[in-house]
């Protein structure tokens, strides 16, 4: 693969003053900071979304799942675009991209309207988070990474917590369309920031896309995920199989294109580098046992006690708080000692915090709730950070961007999942249609049906707590190959 000089002729970022590397952090922990607001903000705005432009109950989940899997399907060609126009070059353009999208959504005046326009909100997040990771390995160097993706860390974490308080307050006093409102000033200040500080620090590298692995991917995943949604609030079907079993197929398609592509979109040479596969096993089985956290409390809190879809969000504010603080401390952390230890050690918290949703009850203290919300906070502070430094470390530097945007497509693929296999599990003991219902905030349970449901969450945890030790497992794994590197054929 031969690289080409990068046509701009600004020094190396981490070469710049230390204010200016602060600045240029600043601006990266903001594209993440936007983009899990708007992962968390529109769970909030659900039952008004359903209400105002008239979305069926079973279509109203796409507004979060269209979003997920947008940024699943190009994570890995928006990093490879970053290695060959530019990681910032991308970068900026996401923010444009995502600026736009959300001034769109707000003008959404029906169920096709706003679905389409988080699609194209979500092309934006793609660039922003695929590429991020990338232009931190060029911002600093290996030992200092993991305490620059603990700061990250603190952006996504503000993000949630952003997203949950001022989207409760914004759907309860003003409107959902404030929630989108609200991305563009942040956006445009974040992108003029970029402009000044951003540059690009890397050499341009000669890639091809893959458009048929995209496309056979995004329609098996899509194909998946509508046969496990349309079970969330009907039974199985002739369609439902139909949709499922072409979804297999085209994934299994999508597998084989991937091996005798030239430039794949997942790229298979980097499943040679030492730690790299179970790096992203692990991403993708925490994205799937965690993900799903958010909905399930949020059920329960809404559901068998019958919250507000602000106030049961409420209480999820101090996990991603501290969570957050947490994030730079653990960085550092894992430049000390390691990705490993830290990286597994979260895992192993999150498992624990699960145990403890598992055993919430009917009259359980609230209490309970944020304690197991800040033992998930602080595992999750412990492993992000860690594990992007682990994955960002194993990567041959002309791949970074390629590198990051893999390990946001394993994440992605885990959460994209998460929802849909949590309610199916969840929804056992109560028709799937209400389990939904009290999902989107529009009811709530009382008596035996309470304690029925209550129980199917407690199933639903467990299931969570299953994939959490899975991925604490394939994390621990490395620990026999930690320090042993080697390239991987930059194809």
């Amino acid at each position: 693969m031969k690289a080409t000089p990068a046509t701009r002729t600004e020094p190396r970022v981490g070469e710049a003053p230390q204010t200016r590397t602060g600045l240029a952090l600043l601006v990266v922990m903001t594209g993440v900071l936007i983009t899990a607001v708007d992962t968390t903000i529109v769970v909030l705005a659900l039952p008004a979304l359903e209400k105002d432009l008239h979305i069926a109950l079973a279509s109203v989940i796409w507004v979060i799942i269209g979003y997920l899997l947008v940024i699943t399907l190009l994570a890995t060609q928006v990093g490879r675009l970053g290695d060959m126009f530019g990681r910032v070059r991308m970068y900026e353009a996401g923010f444009l991209l995502f600026i736009a999208g959300s001034a769109l959504c707000a003008l959404s005046w029906n169920e096709a309207s706003i679905i389409g326009f988080r699609l194209l909100q979500g092309v934006g997040g793609a660039f922003v988070t695929a590429n991020s990771g990338a232009v931190i390995a060029d911002l600093f160097p290996v030992h200092q990474r993991g305490k620059a993706y603990g700061y990250n860390a603190v952006g996504w974490s503000m993000g949630a917590v952003v997203g949950i308080v001022l989207g409760g307050a914004i759907v309860t006093y003003l409107s959902w369309r404030w929630i989108f409102w609200i991305n563009v000033p942040i956006g445009l200040a974040a992108v003029l920031l970029a402009f000044r500080v951003l540059h690009e620090g890397s050499e341009r590298r000669s890639h091809r896309l893959d458009p048929a692995g995209m496309v056979t991917l995004g329609l098996g995943l899509f194909g998946v995920l509508w046969a496990m949604t349309r079970l969330a609030t009907k039974s199985f079907d002739a369609s439902v199989a139909g949709y499922l079993i072409g979804g297999v197929v085209l994934i299994a398609a999508f597998v084989w294109i991937e091996a005798v592509q030239r430039e794949p979109m997942v790229h298979l040479s980097l499943f040679k580098v030492p730690t790299m596969t179970p790096s992203l096993l692990a991403s993708l089985f925490q994205g799937l046992g965690n993900f799903a956290v958010l909905f399930l409390v949020i059920m329960y809190l809404q559901g068998p006690r019958g919250l507000s879809p602000i106030h049961a969000s409420l209480l999820l504010v101090p996990g991603y708080v501290i969570g957050g603080t947490l994030g730079p401390v653990s960085g550092r952390l894992a430049d000390k000692v390691g990705p490993v230890v830290p990286a597994t050690a979260g895992l192993a918290v999150q498992v624990v915090a699960l145990l403890v949703y598992a055993h919430l009850g009917l009259t359980t203290g609230l209490w309970l709730v944020v304690v197991a919300s800040v033992i998930n906070g602080i595992g999750g502070s412990f492993f992000f950070p860690a594990n992007s430094a682990a994955v960002m470390k194993a990567s041959p530097p002309e791949v970074f961007g390629i590198s990051s945007g893999m390990l946001r497509t394993f994440a992605n693929v885990g959460m994209v999942f998460s929802f849909s296999v949590a309610i199916l599990i969840a929804s056992r003991s109560i028709p799937r249609h209400l389990a939904f219902a009290i999902f989107v905030g529009s009811t709530s349970l009382h008596g035996r049906a309470a304690a029925a449901f209550t129980t199917g969450l407690h199933s639903a945890f467990y299931a969570s707590m299953s994939m959490m030790v899975v991925a604490a497992l394939l994390s621990a794994t490395r620990a026999a190959r930690f320090g042993r590197r080697s390239t991987a054929p930059a194809s």
